[in-house]
């Protein structure tokens, strides 16, 4: 066979293979029974993230009031920022594999908690021990697990609090509860941790280069938890003074409540 004999039967056969690749997408992959099929199995793993977005509600509702009530009692809001994420599908069944969990939604509630996670963002450490304590207090919000990141922080360097909890939400015809995971960190916390993520798992370096820069990551990890203490020793001397020094009313005949 000549060389253009050859071209043309492997232009054939490619021609072939594709009309043949195309007829098989769409007598199975578009017929009506696997589209039915997709549509029925997908829709639990849907209704499932709905469900986990409706907790996210909640709980940032939650902070949104605790942060309102606490900024009449100390004259400023704890909270900075509020940051919400729903795990990827992608991301979920990653875990699932890496951690051999069964592909059913029974196993993917119980054995996984992070797929609904709020940040809560404070101005000092102190606020987040007080906004985390004030959030458990509540009589709907259960207690599942809890990481102190901050006070025993990862040989990374890495400092947040992380708590697991179980938050009930109110559907149509039925309570469910769904667990959230919060984090919670300064601003300078996760000013590193963004950062740490971003240099951490872009790069593929030496592993001499790698480990150099984790020493440096994991000293600018200290310099932010010594910045933290000191822009928290100088707010609370700021709030000693005028708590020895209360600002006389500026309404003559109306005293000022304590």
């Amino acid at each position: 066979m000549s060389n253009d004999e050859n071209t043309a039967f492997s232009s054939e056969m490619e021609n072939a293979l594709s009309t043949y690749q195309e007829d098989f997408v769409r007598e199975n992959l578009m017929s009506d029974s696997f589209l039915d099929f997709v549509e029925q199995n997908t829709k639990p793993i849907d209704l499932l993230f709905a469900y986990y977005r409706c907790a996210i509600m909640e709980v940032e509702t939650k902070f949104n009031v605790l942060d309102e009530s606490l900024s009449v009692e100390l004259d400023r809001n704890p909270i900075e920022s509020i940051q919400t994420r729903v795990k990827s599908v992608d991301s979920l069944l990653r875990k699932m594999r890496r951690k051999n969990i069964p592909l059913n939604l029974s196993a993917i509630e119980e054995k996984i908690h992070d797929i609904a996670g709020v940040r809560v963002i404070c101005s000092f450490p102190d606020d987040i021990y007080e906004l985390a304590e004030a959030f458990l207090a509540q009589d709907d919000i259960t207690l599942i697990a809890r990481k102190d990141y901050i006070r025993n922080p990862k040989p990374s360097g890495y400092r947040s609090l992380h708590l697991i909890v179980e938050v009930p939400i109110f559907l149509k015809n039925e309570k469910r509860n769904m667990k959230v995971e919060v984090q919670f960190r300064t601003i300078a916390m996760d000013f590193w941790a963004s950062l740490e993520h971003k240099l951490h798992y872009k790069h593929d370096l030496p592993p001499e280069r790698a480990q150099a820069l984790a020493d440096e990551l994991r000293d600018c990890a200290e310099q932010i938890e010594h910045l933290d203490q000191r822009m928290q020793a100088v707010r609370n001397e700021i709030v000693t003074y005028n708590k020895e020094n209360p600002k006389e009313s500026e309404f003559p005949g109306f005293p000022l409540i304590n």
